[in-house]
Formats: structure tokens, sequence, C-alpha cells
């Protein structure tokens, strides 16, 4: 098998070290991607922590792009140098939540540990995240790419694959937010902002963003925000109600993965409001509530998983709000880093003054 070279987590919570590895050929229907941008999502990080489990060593990355380089057989509608992105969201096509327009959700379990990867001396590398794309290559089912426009730069393409799907994909697929309705979105990261562009999309009438930092909040504003709230205020409700004329929010998009934060949201909410799981804690976290206040006023929980996103349904017109300046991705970028300062990046990343740090193959 061809060696290619890759980022690898060794021990969690520890550096990961540039070596080489070995890549399989796609076998049915599987493509072969030649990266050439992978951005790097807090998902990652919960997996480099440990925060998730999984097995180790592993090769994670999932928000990426870069050109077909292989098919497998039986895979149609491709061609070798297509402009692709490679996402995290493999489905089968043929199981119940599949066949019911829910492919986030796919029933049919994936052993990353029997992946296309492997260390040099034939060993266990797992296909972290069934993507491995913090590598310079990919192998990756057929129902994880979708195409992109030639000439689409791709560090803004890679974004569609998780950030900006699942922002925008809570806002507009799972939670149907209409026009005129009122949003809180807590946490004015990567996905936050992708939440506050997607709100602004629905035609909301108020999207009050929430962060711990000031700055985050300014920039929240550029990216469609009417109104901003400190999460560290002593009652930052109050504010929200002072907004909305006491109405609260018709929808709350927790983006971040501090409880605190879930266990928060709930004040927010207007009567028959509901609160919308969007970032993800570590395993075994918990939070609080009181339910019975949820079920006096008709108010409820929903989690949202990669914005439910259907690849061939929500790609193209994101892609078209995008070329019209109606989408901002490249404006999501904070740095652009090579593989061999994916370190870098990351601490950079943890440090949460990063919108999206994006690794460049070319």
């Amino acid at each position: 098998m061809p060696l290619i070279k890759a980022a690898v987590c060794h021990k969690f919570g520890a550096p990961l070290v540039i070596e080489e590895v070995e890549l399989a050929a796609p076998r049915t229907n599987e493509v072969e991607v030649t990266l050439e941008a992978c951005a790097i999502c807090h998902s990652d990080l919960s997996f480099m922590d440990g925060g998730w489990g999984g097995s180790l060593p592993a090769v994670y990355g999932h928000e990426a792009a870069g050109r077909i380089s292989a098919l497998g057989e039986g895979v149609a509608g491709y061609a070798i140098g297509d402009p692709v992105l490679v996402t995290l969201i493999r489905s089968c096509g043929a199981c119940q939540p599949c066949a019911t327009g829910q492919p986030v959700q796919c029933g049919t379990p994936y052993d990353r540990d029997a992946g296309p990867l492997s260390a040099k001396d034939g060993g266990l590398m797992q296909h972290g995240l069934a993507c491995g794309a913090f590598a310079e290559r990919a192998v990756v089912d057929r129902s994880q790419i979708a195409p992109i426009p030639e000439g689409m730069a791709m560090d803004a393409a890679s974004l569609l694959s998780c950030g900006v799907v699942t922002g925008v994909g809570a806002v507009v697929n799972t939670a149907g937010v209409r026009p005129g309705q009122s949003v809180v979105v807590i946490g004015a990261g990567g996905v936050g902002l992708n939440a506050i562009q997607g709100a602004a999309i629905a035609g909301a009438a108020r999207i009050i963003a929430m962060d711990v930092l000031d700055s985050k909040l300014d920039v929240a504003r550029q990216f469609g925000a009417t109104d901003s709230v400190l999460a560290t205020a002593e009652k930052p409700w109050k504010e929200v109600a002072r907004i909305t004329g006491g109405r609260m929010a018709d929808a709350v998009f927790v983006t971040v993965g501090a409880i605190p934060a879930f266990e928060q949201a709930p004040r927010y909410l207007a009567p028959g409001g509901e609160v919308y799981i969007v970032g993800m804690p570590h395993s075994g976290a918990m939070a609080e509530y009181e339910p019975v206040i949820l079920g006096a006023l008709g108010q409820g929980m929903k989690g949202s998983k990669m914005g439910d996103t259907v690849l061939a349904r929500d790609i193209p017109w994101m892609v078209d709000l995008y070329q019209q300046g109606r989408l901002k991705l490249d404006e999501l970028i904070s740095g652009r880093w090579s593989l061999e300062q994916i370190n870098e990046a990351i601490a950079d990343t943890r440090s949460g003054a990063a919108r999206r740090n994006v690794i460049m193959f070319k």
C-alpha cells in the first residue's frame, strides 16, 4: 500500500505526530481524495482529548476538500480530478433513517479500526471520524463526498463539510426557524457564527448572540446578529427579556460543549420554545433542569447532529448563497497552516480566539 504523510494521535491529550502511514486503495463504493484543505473542528479536539473514546493510534480530521484521485468499483457520477468536499456523514442509503431522509442518523455500523488506514508496519491505525483527513489523502465512502464548483477555493469549501452545515442546518433544517421569530445562539465560535448566519437566512427578527468574550460578540454582529449579550453577566436572561420585549426566544441554540450553557439555556425560552443541542459535551457530562417548567410552558429540547444535513439537498444551495455573497465562508477562516504546523493550529483553536483554522496541503 502507498505511504502518505499524516498527523497521528498516539496518546490522548498529547501533541499529534507527523509520520507516514499506509492508505489502502478505494474498495467498492469508495473514493480516494487528494486533499487540499482540512479545517480543525472542536470535535477533532474532543477525540484527541479522549472525550469520546476510540482506539489509538488514530488519524482524525473530517472537514476537508480536495480532488478525486481514485475511484472504487461501483462509483458513478464522479471522475478523476473532480473537486469535492469530504465529510463524516457516512450513510448506507438503505436503513430506516437513510430511507426517511436522515442520513446523519444512519444505522449501519462502520468499524473505524478496519478502515483504509494502517501503520507503516501494518499495525492498527484508526480511521478517525470515518475520514482520517489530517493527511495528504483520504479514502472514504462515496456517500461522504459532495461536488463543489470548479474554481471554488478549497479552504472555503472545506468549511461546508461540518461547521457550516452544522450551524446553518441546525437553524434551517432541525429547528425550521421562521421569519419574525427570535433566536438566541449561545457561543459565537465557528458553529455559533454559522447558526447566526442560518438565522439571518431564515428571516429571524431578533438574533441574539451570547458568549463569554466581548471580542466574539463583535464578530457575531458581522455575521448577522442583531443583538449581543455577555454570558458572564449576572442574569443574562433579563437582557434577553429586554431585547424581546418580554417574549423571550422561540429557539435557543447551544453551540458549545460547556455544561453551564446547557443548564442556563431554558431560561431564555418563550412558552412553546425549544432548546437545540448543537455543541457536544464529552461523554458522561451531565446537566440539570427543572422539568416542571418545561412541561408547564410546553417547551422542549432537541438534538441536532450535523444540522440534519442531506448533502445532495443542502450543499448546492449553500454554495449558491456563498457565490451570491449571502453566506460568509472566507470570513470564517482565522488562519491557514501547513500539516507540519498542525499542533500550533490546534493550540490556537483551543485558545478560543479562532473561528476556523485550516490545514492547507497545497
